[in-house]
């Protein structure tokens, strides 16, 4: 006994405009653009296995009749999908009749199961790489090619979906009495093609899925996400992020002698004049070694902060200038040490002099004294 379909306002809604004349053919351009690639790939996996192992006859002898065959048991199998699918299934809900991606590309596994010869069946050639690669070559040879021409395909694409889409879900099919009306409504339609406003980006979505692909258009301009004040594309965020944004945590170039601080790029100096002092004790640490206790480091320390040269120092933004300054500035320092030794040993020796002459000098004062006494 034959089932009917279920009769709703929708259905008689849907009765009375096959009535009409004009009809929107609007559609959803995700969906077409995923189900013609398919195609091309459905039509080369028939092709290959129908020749597989035959010595004579290749993929290319075969396509243009196979492609032929392809399309129209595509056509009957989607005209006749929904009557199937409520009487053989006995599902009442037509509203729920699955993804028409996935329903045409089950058709087009169908058909490509029925053209496998004997050798792709009896042999392990359906689940092997060889044939996923075979199939890929095939797809780029059409496509240099030209074979099939992509708007081809989009035409055979909405006919397919327009028997499946009982429901309208994905294209429009309005229809009008005049093309003054469809034209109007074409203005407003939910599938209208748009084209996307960001700078560099060529996709054409539907206007009900406008702001779905602006979420993740990669050519939409976004604040930085570490909140540098560049603007950046999306798809070039990543890149910014972890190379030239200024914002980036970086390690302090001091990492390796033992300061552990990260922060943004752009601070580094602050951070290095900020932190000058613990910088130099690292540094002190790894050029002395063992040969000075810390306190003696710390006294170094001090001693280099209060040097003209601190400003120097605290330009060095790196361990290995760093350390040729602090090399630097002790060699001047000892320099100065030695000097100052030497002075002071001549101050002392002077001293000396200047005393010995002083009690010669009282001496001989004593002496002059006891003279005029006697």
């Amino acid at each position: 006994m034959m089932m009917d379909l279920p009769v709703s306002d929708t259905n008689l809604e849907a009765a009375k405009q096959d009535e009409l004349s004009f009809e929107c053919e609007n559609y959803d351009l995700e969906l077409i653009h995923k189900v013609v690639q398919v195609l091309l790939m459905g039509l080369a996996s028939a092709s290959v296995d129908n020749t597989k192992g035959n010595l004579f006859r290749g993929p290319a002898a075969v396509v243009i009749d196979l492609r032929k065959e392809m399309v129209e048991y595509l056509i009957q199998r989607s005209e006749a999908y929904v009557s199937e699918t409520v009487i053989e299934e006995g599902n009442a809900d037509v509203d729920t009749l699955g993804d028409p991606v996935e329903v045409i590309s089950g058709f087009i596994d169908d058909f490509s199961s029925s053209k496998r010869n004997l050798f792709s069946r009896v042999s392990g050639w359906v689940l092997s790489e060889m044939r996923e690669d075979s199939i890929d070559d095939f797809v780029q040879e059409m496509e240099m090619k030209g074979f099939w021409a992509v708007d081809i395909r989009e035409a055979i694409t909405r006919t397919l979906l327009k028997n499946i889409d009982y429901m309208n879900h994905f294209h429009c099919g309005m229809k009008f009495n005049r093309a003054e009306e469809l034209e109007e409504h074409k203005s407003r339609c939910d599938f209208r093609p748009l084209s996307c406003n960001n700078e560099g980006c060529k996709a054409k979505v539907c206007a009900i899925y406008g702001d779905k692909h602006d979420l993740v258009c990669p050519y939409k301009v976004l604040p930085c996400e570490q909140n540098c004040s560049q603007r950046i594309m999306r798809r070039d965020m990543d890149r910014h992020c972890i190379t030239v944004c200024p914002m980036k945590l970086v390690n302090c170039p001091f990492y390796q002698v033992g300061c552990q601080s990260s922060f943004p790029q752009c601070t580094t100096e602050k951070h290095c004049s900020e932190f000058i002092h613990s910088h130099l004790l690292f540094i002190l640490q790894v050029i002395h070694k063992q040969e000075a206790s810390m306190d003696e480091l710390k006294q170094r320390v001090q001693l280099l902060e209060k040097s003209q040269s601190l400003s120097d120092l605290s330009e060095a933004l790196d361990v290995r200038s760093l350390t040729l300054a602090v090399k630097e500035q002790e060699a001047k320092m000892k320099t100065l040490e030695r000097d100052l030794g030497k002075k002071s040993k001549e101050s002392g020796n002077m001293s000396k002099q200047v005393s010995e002459l002083q009690r010669q000098v009282q001496s001989l004062q004593k002496r002059a004294g006891d003279g005029s006494s006697s």
